[in-house]
């Protein structure tokens, strides 16, 4: 069963979010603050493939809170509600390992069609954890089977989003890929959102690889374009 916790702290949008997701498909578990959410991740040991979560709430709130679970799990996916369509917003988002973002006011279809394409990529992410194929490239070596990359041996810590992304450019090293084609094979062709989300994933990406982030030589920029990886 696709399992979802959901953090909204406005009863009516909660109730909104709920019925849109249930009528998905989707085994729902609610709650109205961020020290519930802890509370009942906690009691359920973690058991869910998506957390939806409001950044806007009394107590702990959704950055605090998407902090903790990131912490506890790099394979769970997160998206964040917010009543603000500010750039920086959005980049706060994803820098705090957020996988995605959508500003309220939002449609059933958009809410639902954002949900899915991040329950496909975790899915998808599990029933590959079989594959025992690693690939080595330069210091680094990635595992199919584990879902790790190590840099000199050492483990990365790494959320699902920047796993994909390492992963996708690895298999095309030293080759030019745009925006739409890194956002299309990461997030799934329904992905209604905008191509920023690429940059943002891969500045964060490159704050954990890169000796100098700044002054990239793994993850190349290719001005008006996209990334190619170097080695």
């Amino acid at each position: 069963m696709k399992r979802i916790l959901v953090c909204e702290d406005e009863e009516a949008i909660r109730d909104f979010v709920v019925i849109n997701l249930r009528r998905a498909g989707y085994d729902v578990v609610d709650v109205a603050c961020g020290e519930d959410a802890v509370e009942v991740y906690n009691r359920q040991n973690g058991s869910f493939d998506v957390a939806l979560l409001d950044i806007m709430m009394p107590g702990m709130d959704g950055f605090t809170l998407c902090r903790w679970i990131r912490e506890k799990s790099s394979e769970i996916g997160i998206i964040m509600l917010s009543a603000k369509s500010q750039e920086m917003d959005k980049v706060n988002c994803l820098m705090i390992g957020a996988d995605d973002y959508v500003t309220k006011p939002f449609s059933p279809s958009e809410l639902v069609a954002r949900v899915d394409a991040i329950y496909r990529r975790v899915s998808i992410s599990n029933a590959h954890k079989d594959n025992s194929k690693i690939i080595i490239s330069g210091p680094f070596s990635l595992d199919y089977q584990s879902r790790t990359v190590r840099k000199n041996g050492n483990l990365v810590d790494l959320t699902q989003v920047e796993y994909h992304i390492i992963e996708y450019l690895l298999k095309n090293r030293n080759t030019a890929l745009d925006r739409k084609t890194i956002l299309h094979h990461i997030w799934g062709d329904a992905y209604v959102g905008e191509d920023k989300v690429v940059d943002v994933n891969i500045r964060r990406l490159r704050m954990k690889i890169e000796e100098d982030p700044s002054n990239p030589k793994y993850i190349i920029t290719l001005w008006g374009f996209g990334y190619k990886w170097n080695i």
